[in-house]
């Protein structure tokens, strides 16, 4: 299974998923599928333990070798967010979601969606984010610059005055307002 990505481009692409499905027959066998046809899935058995087994792993390997994309769109969006009930835009960074439903037990999913529908997809747990790019030598990062004059304690600096060296500066007290009188309810005791 080759789903690394390698591509550095900034121009947006949509969403992958990958799907593995476990199929039952009538005479009491299943096969299992994957939506990628390089990968190669077991015979038909009756042995469902050992294909619902193998289905749960082939979707976390495929999850687990995908390199989530950060200019890829919501898969979720692209469907017009269909997998979610309630409606929003999509927004915020590409996550990898592995999604599988316990109570149908046969179909798993791997998607790259947006943050903000991953939480809103039922049966749904993020296994990866999208990784920060890098920075280059094009692009060094911004140099802060040290301070020019003497801190004082508190974290605060007075741009024109310093203390002498040797004698202790002065403090101040301000006062933010004047004491109000306050009210008393009718019926209030002195």
């Amino acid at each position: 299974m080759t789903t690394a990505y390698s591509e550095s481009s900034t121009e947006r692409v949509p969403g992958r998923v990958w799907t593995v499905r476990l199929t039952g027959h009538r005479d009491h066998s299943a096969t299992v599928t994957c939506s990628t046809e390089a990968c190669r899935m077991p015979a038909r058995s009756k042995d469902l333990a050992a294909l619902r087994a193998f289905a749960a792993q082939h979707a976390a390997a495929h999850a687990k070798a995908a390199t989530v994309r950060p200019n890829a769109w919501c898969h979720c969006g692209s469907r017009q967010c269909t997998a979610h009930p309630s409606k929003v835009h999509c927004a915020g960074a590409v996550v990898m979601i592995l999604r599988h439903d316990p109570t149908v037990g046969q179909v798993w999913s791997v998607e790259e969606v947006c943050a903000m529908c991953a939480p809103l997809i039922a049966n749904a747990a993020v296994v990866a984010r999208a990784a920060r790019p890098h920075r280059t030598a094009e692009q060094p990062a911004p140099k802060v610059p040290a301070p020019a004059r003497p801190g004082v304690p508190g974290g605060f600096s007075s741009p024109g005055a310093t203390p002498a060296e040797g004698r202790p500066t002065p403090a101040r007290r301000f006062s933010r307002h004047p004491q109000r009188p306050r009210r008393r309810n009718p019926g209030q005791r002195r």
